[in-house]
């Protein structure tokens, strides 16, 4: 049996949002959004508790919807989100119950950062990845690496950069998103460079193959 790429996310802070009903409509079409796009194996579906879970093709996709959906949702609310790396055994079709190594590394990878709240050096990475034990796949190390330089970038962005870097992962000319915002394309280009944009852009190219 292959490894699938799992995912479990849920919000941050979604409790103490002042129009919930608007929180949760927003979050369900995020969701709705990465599944149109991405159209992954198992999409992702919301639960209990403001938790979601899907598997993805591959890593590179998993990696890029979380910074997707993590965008989607600031600066509203903020989303904790764990990649896993592991076999996925399907115990029932109808509904649909999942269990196995992938699941549990996906969990494993929120607890991580659950841990890294506790550490106000971390607190702003939101996104972790953990891989199956004996399941041969990218080294944590490396991917955590990327996701930890990536969530920091992202969550020291003011939200008109947020909208930025938003556009640009849409495939949006610059020209376009200044004319939106009501600034002028240099201020574009200005925050692509001074807020680390560029950055993630890049980032998000290079692990698109994973």
């Amino acid at each position: 049996m292959n490894a699938s790429v799992t995912v479990i996310g849920d919000l941050v802070g979604s409790r103490r949002s002042v129009d919930r009903p608007a929180t949760h409509a927003r979050f369900e079409r995020a969701v709705e959004s990465i599944n149109d796009a991405y159209e992954p194996p198992v999409p992702l579906r919301i639960g209990t508790g403001d938790e979601f879970q899907g598997i993805f093709a591959t890593l590179g996709d998993a990696i890029a919807a979380t910074l997707r959906i993590r965008l989607a949702l600031l600066p509203e609310v903020d989303v904790r989100q764990g990649i896993g790396w592991g076999r996925v055994v399907v115990l029932a079709e109808e509904p649909r119950v999942e269990d196995g190594p992938g699941w549990w590394a996906a969990r494993s990878a929120v607890e991580a950062l659950e841990g890294y709240e506790r550490r106000a050096p971390l607190r702003a990475v939101r996104t972790a990845y953990a891989a199956a034990e004996g399941e041969p796949g990218p080294p944590p190390a490396l991917v955590n690496a990327a996701l930890m330089a990536r969530d920091q970038i992202v969550s020291g962005l003011s939200e008109r950069s947020m909208s930025v870097l938003d556009g640009l992962l849409r495939g949006r000319q610059q020209q376009e998103i200044a004319d939106e915002l009501g600034i002028s394309p240099s201020a574009v280009s200005q925050r692509i460079r001074a807020d680390g944009i560029g950055v993630v852009l890049a980032t998000d190219e290079l692990v698109h193959g994973l």
